[in-house]
């Protein structure tokens, strides 16, 4: 299992009171994507962009598609970039692929992060590691969490303890910024859409 597809679960094992956006998740889980490549030695960073380091051999299939993704060509892609265009629809991308390792079952009482079929995890080894990774405050995983609003504290917060590599640091940063503009971006067409409907009722 890879750290996206723990963070995956994670979320849709949280509580009702901690409900996570799609596209908060998927721009998260192309962070998480990012942070394996970087321990799989697949990529390095300079600065904040990504230089592909060659194609290791990876033995899961969607951080496969994440390596086959990547930009090989100068100018190299920024982070920044690459979680926008990367997280384009991922949540669901992991939504099938546990569906179809079975780490995900249909389930009526189960969650719906988008669309109408609702599914839970599965007990599993999975799950079973994925919750066990949490339960220990594993630094990437708390502060990937932390910036989809699955824990209490900040993704700033989370950021610090145990963590001495720039590189994960800087996915981690760039993936909250990210995480924030896409709400500042729900709430100014929130506030447009009110403004809108208030035009059409009058004075």
């Amino acid at each position: 299992m890879t750290t996206a597809k723990d963070l995956f679960i994670i979320a849709m094992d949280a509580p009702p009171d901690r409900p996570v956006g799609q596209g908060d998740l998927s721009l998260a889980l192309a962070g998480a994507e990012l942070i394996d490549l970087i321990g799989a030695q697949a990529v390095t960073l300079d600065g904040d962009s990504i230089v592909p380091a060659g194609e290791p051999a990876l033995d899961d299939r969607l951080l496969g598609d994440a390596s086959a993704a990547l930009t090989r060509q100068v100018p190299y892609e920024r982070v920044e970039d690459w979680l926008w265009r990367r997280g384009r629809d991922l949540s669901a991308a992991y939504q099938a692929g546990l569906e179809a390792d079975g780490e995900l079952t249909q389930g009526r009482g189960g969650r719906s992060l988008f669309g109408a079929d609702r599914v839970e995890v599965a007990d599993s080894a999975a799950r079973r590691r994925a919750l066990s990774r949490r339960e220990a405050d594993e630094p990437v995983l708390a502060a990937l969490a932390a910036s989809v609003g699955l824990e209490s504290g900040s993704a700033e917060e989370e950021q610090e303890p145990g963590l001495d590599d720039e590189a994960v640091i800087t996915v981690l940063a760039i993936v909250n910024d990210a995480v924030m503009e896409l709400e500042a971006v729900r709430q100014r067409r929130s506030i447009e859409k009110a403004a809108f409907a208030n035009v059409w009722r009058g004075p």
